[in-house]
């Protein structure tokens, strides 16, 4: 599995609209053969910072993202919205096939 996170600053004016702007972008990536998730979060300290939190079976299926249409298209356009160049983290988490349980935490009512 690959595991990427990526923090988006977006031009504050713009900040309200971005989860609408990227819902075709976020949906086809979800459809993808070798997406295993692909979920954005807005910053509790920061109403222009979301974060996209995103893993691909390996990485011949990140490959594919990045060549996507859909891909190419939400990029084309994403540059006149942030702020700077989006900050990323790439791991490669071999073994994994997507999200585990934590172990120090177990509900104690239903």
């Amino acid at each position: 599995m690959i595991f990427i996170v990526v923090k988006w600053t977006i031009h504050p004016d713009r900040a309200d609209e971005w989860l609408s702007l990227v819902d075709d972008f976020t949906q086809a990536t979800r459809a993808e053969e070798g997406n295993l998730f692909f979920e954005w979060s807005r910053s509790v300290d920061a109403d222009n910072v979301f974060t996209l939190v995103e893993a691909f079976r390996d990485a011949d299926a990140g490959a594919a993202h990045v060549q996507s249409e859909h891909f190419k298209t939400a990029t084309a356009w994403m540059g006149d919205l942030v702020t700077k160049k989006p900050d990323l983290v790439y791991v490669e988490a071999p073994g994994q096939d997507g999200w585990g349980e934590m172990g120090e935490v177990t509900p104690t009512r239903s």
